[in-house]
Formats: structure tokens, C-alpha cells, sequence
């Protein structure tokens, strides 16, 4: 029996790792990828002995990352990753120049708990860490290892006792205020929804589970950078047999006569390349407006909220601040307008929360001895409005943020004269985000992360019309981030093998199905009844 063969477009988290899972259940796997190097928004950026990391400068949840490996036969340290633990955590900033850091080592951190919290704050954050550590037990349960391709797929009861346990109709800075009280914890606790793009204020609650893996488990990052990780996976694939074409941007996905079913793919180049099945790691908005048939579906995933973009500058410095962390954060005085102006009005703060990291305080080979290698990630919105995407007009305001950030750092950490230690500079704004990436909307995390934009409410890991084609990465099931990325790679991965192998009759299936309709007549029935007398004739009525 001839091998199944499949085409990845794009080699970032998602592609890379569904790719080594395929080619181990025995498919002939390509990936085609626009850019010289594999990890997509995962890459480093080198220059001059200087190293930086483009996207994620951290490592959370890492059971993921272990059982990825393991489930491709090999484990991180065999493949030579060697993990970092930072400690602290963070350092964060504030604006009358107090300092918190936020530790995995609890006797450290109760200390910085009680001086704001009283005598009462170890208690406060132990609740807090123990509702926020069911929220992190139930999605690695519940959310990440199951599909949800309808709606009837969360009706299951064991799926609806987690959703309720998780209270997704909370926020994050909702959850928070359950149990601190004052300003500077409420804001140190909920600064972590960023790494979803979205406002605290707006975030669902579920998504304090990220400060419970960190404090739980600490913050680690790869030795020789983040990309480390995913070269080691595309490595893994290599060994399977995938086969990598870089530099070779994809132009369209080629369809059959009937536009029912994906055959391959076209090159930018013209060449045709066919496989009985294509699965999308490109930007998911982008593919269905660019790589596929104009469809009505596709334009509203363009009206759907997006996470936030950024301004990132990459800075290299002929000497090191000892005064900075691994990881800092330095935040706004108003707090809460500053994610309004990024998530309401889509602009630029005038005075911006923003994240520094300092690679080469963890990792020396980031930078040349004695020297420091900077990441500064500042939060603006995503391009929402015509006329926004205008690079000239991000030029301009380049200076600007580079002033401010600058001299925001000067004046909470002492150090002086930093602009004139300053060797070079690169940056990426918004705009530069959507060209190089693809991004809709130069929105660096994809679609956001609302409840609407959740479970069987975010496009589906398969095209709901066009047989023999996935969907890998941020902007499908389960969502954002590395780790969730790598959970969503093996269940894209499970759902292929559903649908190209031999099964059994889905008796049990059937049964669930005719079951919960039957309960959603019942419960449809039952509520029409308490309205009044007439109300079910009325509903009846309805479809006469």
C-alpha cells in the first residue's frame, strides 16, 4: 500500500512539529516554507556576536514540550536543548519606582506578597494559586487534547463540569481581585495576559492558569535561544524523512474541478506540487483570503478581533546593566487606559506598559563578553483601521517610543547615559510584522482569544468544506502560544489519521449524538414551558 503523502505550508511551531508527527505514522511529509530558516515568528535574529530572540523569549508549561518529544520517540536533552531556569521570574517596574519581583521560589515571593498584601497576603496567594492550578489541571485535560468541531462537542458533561470549574466568563483581572487588594498586585498578577495579546480586563479568567505555571514551575529558556527548540523538532522530522523546502512561498492551494477537496499546492515560482492532503501553518486569516477561493467565511475572519502587535527593538550594548533581569516589565502609571488605547482605540499608548529582556543575563552566549544583547516589546494595536498599515507613519512614531522607553528605564533603574552605549539598533513595527510574516492585521499572536474566539467558536483544525485540508497554528483550536501550539499540532495530527484510515463503526458516536439531541430538546422544551403556557406552540410555530 502506497504511502499517504502530505504538504505543510509554513515551518513554524505548528507545521514543524505536525510534520514529525505525520512522517512517524508513516506519511510522506513536505514542508514548504517562505523564508530561509524554520520557526517561523520562533526566530533569532544575529548580528555582530549579538543574539535575539524575534518571538517568544521564554519557555512556560513545559510538560508540552516533553511530551512532544517523547511522543516523537526522543526527549529535549537528547536532542541537545538544554533549559535555563530564570530566576526571578520577573522584575517589575512601576512608575514611583518600587520594585516587585515575582519568584517560583515561594519564601522569596511570600515576602514581596506580604508587603503589599499585609499579613494575609501568603494565605491570599496560596487560594489563588490553588484555583488557578485547577483552571492549568482542567485545559491540559479538557481543552488541549480534545478537538471541538461543533458546538454539540461541548455539551459533553464532562466538558461542561470543566468549562464551569473555569469560569471563562470571568476576567483575568476579575480573578485577581478576588484575592489581593492592592494596586501593585493586582497589576503584577495580571500583566500575563499579554502573552495571549489581550487586555486583562478582557481576557477570560481561565487564562490566570499562565501565573500559576510560572510560579508553580518557574520560567526557563533554551540555551542558544528559543529557536532551539524548533530546530531540534525540525531535526527530529528530518530523521522521520520530512523533506523542508525553504525558501519557497506558496502562491495558492490547488483544488479539484469541483473545489471540494485539496490536491496540493502552487509555488510562487508556478511549480505545482500535489499530496493527498495539505495542512496550513501560514496565518490563518491570511491562507483563507489568500491561498484559497475568494468565500464569505473567509471575509468575516477578517472582521474577528485579532490579539494586540508591537513595536520590538533589538539592541545591542557595548556593556551590560546589572540592574536589569532576565525578564522585566516595566508599567504604566495608568494602567488600565494603556490596554484600552492597544485593545479599544487599536493605537499606540502615550505612555505604554512594555517588556525588556535581557537574553544574554541568563544565556552569555547572547552576547559577546562583557556586552548585553536587549529586547524591548512594546504593545500597540493591531492594524485595524484603513490607512493604519502605512510603514512611513511607523517610522515616524519609531523615535518617539525609542525616546520614551529609553528614558523610562533611565529613570527606574539609575542607569545613565544608556542611549550613548547603544552599538546598533533593529526593529519591527505592526506593519513589518504583517509583510514578513503574513499576519493579518500585523497581529503577532492571531486571532484573539475572547470567549467567542474559543473551542468550537475558533476556526476548526479542518476546512469545513474542502476535504484533504488542516489547519496548524494560532489561529485554530486549541490557540496561541508555543506549548498550545505543540497540543494543537497533535491533535490536527489525530484528526488526519481519523479521517485517512480504516474505522470502526461509530456506533458509540451515534449513540452521543441522538443522546444530546435528545437532552437539548428536553432542556429546549423545559425552558419554553417556564415562559408561559403558549410559549411552545409559539416556538413551533415558527418554522411553519
Amino acid at each position: 500500500m502506497a504511502k499517504k503523502s502530505a504538504i505543510v505550508v509554513g515551518a513554524g511551531v505548528g507545521g514543524i512539529s505536525t510534520a514529525a508527527r505525520l512522517a512517524r505514522e508513516g506519511f510522506t511529509v513536505t514542508v514548504l516554507e517562505k523564508h530561509a530558516f524554520v520557526g517561523g515568528r520562533c526566530s533569532i535574529i544575529q548580528r555582530d556576536g549579538y543574539r535575539f530572540d524575534q518571538g517568544p523569549s521564554l519557555l512556560l508549561m513545559r510538560e508540552i514540550f516533553s511530551r512532544t518529544f517523547q511522543d516523537l520517540g526522543t526527549s529535549l536533552s537528547s536532542e541537545g536543548v538544554e533549559l535555563l531556569k530564570c530566576e526571578p521570574n520577573y522584575c517589575i517596574w512601576f512608575p514611583d519606582n518600587d520594585i516587585v519581583e515575582l519568584s517560583s521560589d515561594i519564601s522569596r515571593l511570600k515576602e514581596e506578597v506580604i508587603r503589599h498584601e499585609g499579613i494575609t497576603g501568603l494565605s491570599k496567594l496560596l487560594d489563588f494559586l490553588k484555583e488557578t492550578g485547577q483552571y492549568y489541571n482542567l485545559t491540559l485535560d479538557y481543552i488541549l487534547n480534545r478537538d471541538f468541531p461543533h458546538f454539540l462537542s461541548l455539551l459533553q458533561p464532562n466538558v461542561l463540569r470543566a468549562l464551569v470549574a473555569m469560569r471563562p466568563w470571568t476576567t483575568m483581572a476579575g480573578i485577581v481581585e478576588q484575592y489581593f487588594t492592592s494596586t501593585k498586585m493586582k497589576q503584577a498578577w495580571t500583566f500575563a495576559s499579554m502573552y495571549m495579546g489581550m487586555s486583562p480586563y478582557q481576557a477570560p479568567g481561565t487564562y490566570s492558569l499562565l501565573q500559576y505555571s510560572e510560579t508553580v514551575d518557574g520560567i526557563w529558556y533554551p540555551r542558544g535561544g528559543f529557536q532551539k527548540v524548533l530546530q531540534a523538532l525540525a531535526d527530529v522530522g528530518r530523521r522521520l524523512g520530512v523533506d523542508y523546502r525553504l525558501r519557497a512561498p506558496v502562491d495558492s492551494v490547488l483544488l479539484a474541478p469541483d473545489q471540494r477537496s485539496a490536491k496540493g499546492v502552487r509555488l510562487s515560482s508556478g511549480e505545482a506540487i500535489y499530496a493527498d492532503l495539505v495542512v496550513i501553518n501560514a496565518d490563518l486569516v491570511y491562507a483563507y483570503n489568500n491561498l484559497l477561493p475568494e468565500s464569505g467565511y473567509g471575509r468575516s475572519l477578517q472582521r474577528r478581533h485579532t490579539s494586540c502587535s508591537s513595536i520590538s527593538f533589538f539592541w545591542a550594548f557595548d556593556t551590560t546593566f546589572p540592574q536589569l533581569k532576565s525578564h522585566n516589565i516595566f508599567l504604566a502609571d495608568k494602567y488600565r487606559e494603556s490596554f484600552d488605547s492597544i485593545f479599544i482605540d487599536h493605537s499606540v499608548p502615550d505612555e505604554p506598559s512594555f517588556y525588556v529582556n535581557v537574553p544574554s543575563r541568563i544565556d552569555p552566549t547572547a552576547a559577546p563578553p562583557g556586552k548585553d544583547a536587549v529586547v524591548v516589546l512594546v504593545p500597540v494595536g493591531s492594524l485595524a483601521e484603513p490607512g493604519i498599515n502605512d510603514q512611513k507613519r511607523w517610522d515616524r512614531i519609531i523615535p518617539d517610543i525609542r525616546d520614551l522607553v529609553i528614558k523610562t528605564i533611565e529613570e527606574r533603574t539609575g542607569i545613565q547615559n544608556l542611549r550613548s552605549k547603544l552599538l546598533h539598533e533593529t526593529y519591527e513595527t505592526p506593519h513589518t510584522w504583517k509583510d514578513k510574516f503574513n499576519l493579518d492585521r500585523g497581529a503577532i499572536l492571531g486571532l484573539s482569544h475572547s470567549f467567542f474566539n474559543m473551542l468550537s467558536f475558533r476556526p476548526s483544525l479542518k476546512h469545513p468544506r474542502i476535504d484533504g485540508l488542516y489547519f496548524a497554528g494560532a489561529s485554530t483550536h486549541p490557540g496561541t502560544g508555543v506549548p498550545v501550539c505543540l497540543a494543537g499540532s497533535k491533535l490536527v495530527c489525530e484528526k488526519i489519521l481519523r479521517d485517512t484510515r480504516p474505522q470502526q463503526p461509530k456506533m458509540f458516536a451515534t449513540a452521543y449524538i441522538w443522546v444530546t439531541f435528545t437532552l437539548v430538546v428536553v432542556l429546549v422544551t423545559a425552558c419554553l414551558n417556564l415562559l408561559g403556557p403558549g410559549s411552545l406552540d409559539s416556538f413551533l410555530c415558527l418554522g411553519q
